[in-house]
């Protein structure tokens, strides 16, 4: 069996703890010389029955007072005078249930997603992040900084792709993007800009395309359209005009839906777009298209190993970048940066400046927190149970009594001046009555 883990602060408790003990136990003894003092001078000088019988109260009082919770406290941790009395040394005899009453304690009241949800609500930690990423003056930074980098060298170094951890992270990264149902998230995605209009971009930036490819292959439809053409369109020179018509007419239809966003045209590209978002969501065969098309690309040799060195060679490169001497520079183009730029700072201050970007966060870190709670409750509860009923019983009563034992040395302390305090009154009662 082995005991817990003790610490400075550990040591710094006992150490007061056995000062307190010391006091109790001296102030204890005082109170029997006292008693012994009184008892002798009683009986030797019966005159002074009458004044000795206020420090004789007093001492026998406090005697029994003090007594009584030394046994008390002793009785937690050890059997007092080493004598097997029945009820004593609780903590070691009941180190098991107690560790199973922890534990139940912890699950109850801490560890369940909706105690966790409701004290993190009650903070704002994405403005705390955000004030403290966002301040470039504090040493912290520094710190930021050099543990950022360590901890990037030690994760890269484990994911290499010829060790376990390597390979289980790119085989589980395979196995999520294998059952992840695409096409319903396409949709989402594609509604979601579509809603905020953010789709129109890209929508004039394909028209653009579609114009720039026919302005780079003009030739080539005019040569396509002489060739259609019969003898006398050719012969009367019309094809020509005929194609540049043609080629006259497409710039026009793509100029006005560019310019344009009420076109007819683009109307109807959009309409087909908002269609294609539904589709993706709703209709199981178009989805199950998407769902083979997935699964070909991934069961790809080329793209699985197209894939697999462009990983290894980004991690070999920011691999180097953490062990190179000037990677606390490199570190620092990421933490550091002055607001509004890439770096963390930049972050730091819009995430401290920005409520709805705080709340999205915090909602997200409540959820995170409380699901893992939830998954892993179970586990934690089992962990604690088993450490402590690991634990040497004869060292936990020790650490548990040098962690409270001055405010048990107290409860001594109390017990013998309140005794001797009520067997005063009572002496008063008696001479009274």
């Amino acid at each position: 069996m082995i005991g817990p883990a003790r610490g400075p602060v550990a040591a710094m408790s006992a150490g007061r703890g056995r000062t307190m003990r010391r006091f109790a136990t001296g102030l204890l003894v005082a109170m029997a010389v006292l008693f012994g003092v009184a008892r002798g001078l009683a009986r030797a000088h019966p005159a002074w029955g009458g004044a000795l019988g206020w420090p004789l109260a007093f001492a026998e009082a406090a005697l029994v007072g003090g007594l009584a919770d030394w046994f008390a406290v002793t009785a937690l941790f050890r059997h007092p005078l080493g004598l097997p009395i029945p009820h004593t040394a609780i903590i070691p005899a009941n180190k098991d249930r107690i560790a199973e009453s922890m534990a139940r304690f912890l699950s109850t009241h801490f560890l369940t997603p909706g105690v966790v949800a409701r004290r993190m609500a009650a903070v704002n930690i994405a403005r705390g992040v955000g004030l403290w990423l966002a301040d470039p003056q504090k040493s912290a930074e520094v710190r930021l900084r050099q543990g950022a980098g360590a901890l990037a060298e030690g994760l890269l170094a484990a994911l290499d792709g010829e060790r376990q951890l390597g390979r289980l992270a790119k085989r589980a990264l395979r196995q999520r993007l294998a059952t992840l149902d695409l096409a319903p998230l396409l949709g989402q995605l594609l509604a979601a800009a579509m809603a905020k209009g953010r789709h129109r971009p890209l929508l004039e930036a394909g028209l653009r395309w579609v114009g720039l490819t026919l302005e780079a292959n003009e030739e080539l439809l005019r040569g396509i359209i002489h060739a259609r053409a019969n003898v006398i369109l050719r012969w009367t020179g019309l094809d020509e005009r005929l194609a540049g018509s043609i080629l006259d007419g497409l710039y026009r239809l793509l100029a006005e839906c560019i310019v344009n966003p009420a076109h007819p045209l683009r109307l109807h590209m959009e309409a087909g777009l908002a269609r294609l978002a539904e589709d993706l969501v709703a209709d199981p065969a178009l989805r199950a298209r998407v769902a083979r098309a997935k699964a070909g690309v991934l069961a790809n040799p080329a793209l699985g190993a197209w894939l697999d060195e462009l990983w290894e060679d980004l991690r070999n490169r920011l691999l180097a970048a953490a062990r190179a001497p000037a990677a606390g520079q490199v570190v620092g183009q990421v933490a550091g940066g002055a607001p509004g730029s890439g770096g963390l700072a930049g972050f730091g201050a819009t995430l401290a400046s920005n409520p709805g970007l705080q709340a999205t966060v915090n909602r997200f870190l409540r959820r995170a927190v409380a699901g893992t709670v939830s998954r892993h409750a179970a586990g934690i509860v089992t962990l604690v149970s088993a450490t402590v009923k690991r634990w040497n019983s004869r060292t936990i009563a020790e650490r548990i009594e040098g962690s409270v034992g001055r405010d048990l040395q107290f409860i001594r302390i109390n017990g013998t001046l309140v005794g001797g305090l009520v067997g005063l009154a009572l002496h008063a009662i008696a001479r009274l009555f």
